[in-house]
């Protein structure tokens, strides 16, 4: 095979020198990749198929984590949904699963994710605004009100507060008569990714590592049907991250959590079969594809070689993926349907296990009834009409993308080593080390887009000079705020008070402690203590995480 190797790369030189009269314009991926007019045989090592990629369903997994991916079972259909109140977020709900959709995503306010009340000063002008507003278990009783959860999977977009969501899950669960071992579903609870990109940090890093293993705990022991996190890559790449930033970044977050499990004694074949991922798929194809083969090899050789993994379930990188939103634009945005569309594409061939589509709306606001319905009816489209289903893998083989598998992990995993050279992800965090490197790669980025050299149909070029697409934008209602602070002063009127004193007294001497903070939490819920007075508790022994000047 070497010598064929070498006779292809001579008989490609001659193909240039004679047949390419004009030298091509240089070109790079997304990531700053460098991309040949060719490839070929040459380009890539053929000695070593078993060793790196091998079969679907089998370490390394390059080529999926099933052995017959979507002929056995299509991915999970998931919009990432939820506005205003309970009630409002119940009906988008059932119109999606009505519509075919197969699982739920969850999008929460940010005063819910950042550990506020509805009654908060500081929540006045976010109430329901970006997600929907859960202050008590019983705004999750309406959320899921007529949805039995031991038929649907559900995936909570929440970090700080995750463990309190999942205590209202678990709590409503067993209201309905579900136990929280049947309950299915994925809890992001990645909140040092939180620190990096997306800001809805609470406490320091450190006590937030605590919480998010006790989820984990918690939910290896009493929920092993449910994911107790999802590490975040997808924010790191909306942040302004290229695609090695995003898998390096994600997989030494993912490294510091399982580090600290180890230490508390966990076993990591306990919990290491339930851990996953949330991806960005971006619009440089290949690149994409690529990116999701080399992660998957290059996780299951830190599990194994790494962390020590013995069970083959370790070492499955598990993910959901999501268009993204940053490439939306709001200048002729019927144009991102077709971004979305190829996104999704990118997203299957790359092997998800769940899938959601921006809607070509949400640069202006929540997305549409009809806009989100034609982001699930393009994954449905993409699962059943267009071929890419039939079988596994199917760009494997080709040589620009094995090229681009084998570059993009040579880089990853050259970014994670000097990750750890310089202390680790929470050093990297604390110092302002990761936030810059990623701020910087935005900026570049926008250089490109202002100068033209990084093409925006419709925005930097093809500009049409008609008038901008007439959209119809989805509106939260104005009193959004009031009917919540309504509905969360009839909860406080009507509970036992002095149960909720006691719950959140229990919570403070589980914060104080070493022990799991969940079983607390867990009754402080089902008291109906409310979100903000849980983490009011935790913030009296764990105070308030203050970023780094200079980021």
């Amino acid at each position: 095979m070497k010598d064929n190797r070498e006779m292809i790369q001579q008989l490609r030189n001659k193909w240039e020198q004679e047949c390419v009269t004009k030298p091509p314009s240089p070109m790079s991926t997304t990531s700053g990749i460098d991309v040949d007019i060719l490839y070929t045989p040459a380009d890539i090592s053929g000695d070593e198929y078993v060793e790196k990629d091998g079969f679907p369903g089998q370490y390394p997994f390059t080529r999926g984590v099933q052995p017959t991916m979507y002929r056995g079972r299509t991915w999970t259909m998931r919009q990432y949904s939820g506005f205003g109140t309970a009630e409002e977020s119940n009906e988008r709900y059932k119109f999606l699963l009505k519509e075919g959709q197969t699982g739920l995503s969850v999008a929460f306010d940010l005063p819910t994710q950042c550990g506020l009340d509805s009654d908060s000063p500081a929540a006045e002008e976010e109430v329901g605004r970006v997600g929907v507003a859960i202050d008590t278990l019983a705004d999750m009783e309406t959320l899921f009100q007529g949805i039995p959860l031991d038929q649907i999977s559900t995936s909570f977009t929440i970090n700080a507060t995750a463990g309190i969501i999942f205590a209202m899950y678990g709590a409503l669960g067993m209201k309905q008569g579900v136990p929280l071992s049947a309950l299915r579903g994925t809890l992001q609870n990645d909140v040092l990714k939180e620190y990096i990109a997306r800001g809805t940090y609470i406490f320091p890093p450190e006590p937030s590592l605590r919480l998010a293993t006790d989820i984990i705990e918690y939910c290896s022991r009493n929920s092993p049907r449910f994911n107790p996190i999802n590490f975040g890559g997808y924010h790191i790449r909306e942040a302004g991250g290229d695609a090695v930033q995003e898998v390096a970044f994600t997989f030494e977050n993912a490294a510091a959590y399982i580090q600290y499990a180890l230490d508390r004694g966990m076993e990591i074949d306990s919990f290491a079969p339930r851990l996953s991922f949330i991806f960005a798929t971006h619009l440089d194809l290949f690149e994409e594809v690529a990116k999701f083969r080399a992660a998957r090899r290059i996780w299951a050789r830190m599990l194994s070689e790494r962390f020590g993994a013995k069970n083959d379930r370790s070492c499955m990188m598990r993910f959901h993926t999501q268009s993204s939103g940053s490439v939306n634009a709001d200048r002729e945005p019927f144009n991102n349907i077709v971004r979305s569309a190829y996104q999704g594409l990118a997203s299957i061939l790359g092997g998800a296990q769940s899938l959601a589509l921006c809607s070509y709306d949400e640069p202006y606001a929540i997305p549409t009834e009809e806009a989100v319905r034609l982001s699930l009816r393009t994954q449905q489209i993409l699962a059943h009409e267009i071929g890419a289903t039939r079988t596994v893998d199917p760009l494997a083989g080709s040589y620009y993308v094995e090229y681009l598998t084998d570059e993009l992990e040579r880089r990853i995993e050259e970014k994670m080593r000097l990750i750890r050279e310089a202390g680790g992800m929470i050093r990297g965090i604390q110092s302002g080390m990761v936030q810059r490197e990623i701020l910087e790669k935005a900026y570049e980025h926008e250089k490109r887009v202002q100068s033209g050299e990084t093409v925006i149909v419709g925005v930097n070029k093809y500009v049409s000079g008609e008038k901008t697409q007439e959209v119809k934008i989805h509106e939260v209602s104005a009193d959004v705020a009031q009917r919540q602070v309504s509905r969360l002063r009839e909860v406080k009127g009507r509970r036992n008070n002095d149960a909720v004193r006691a719950s959140l007294d229990g919570v403070r001497e589980a914060a104080a402690g070493n022990g799991n903070t969940m079983p607390a939490v867990l009754e402080a819920v089902q008291s109906y203590a409310t979100l903000g007075e849980i983490v009011g508790a935790m913030k009296e022994v764990f105070g308030e995480f203050e970023e780094p000047v200079g980021i």
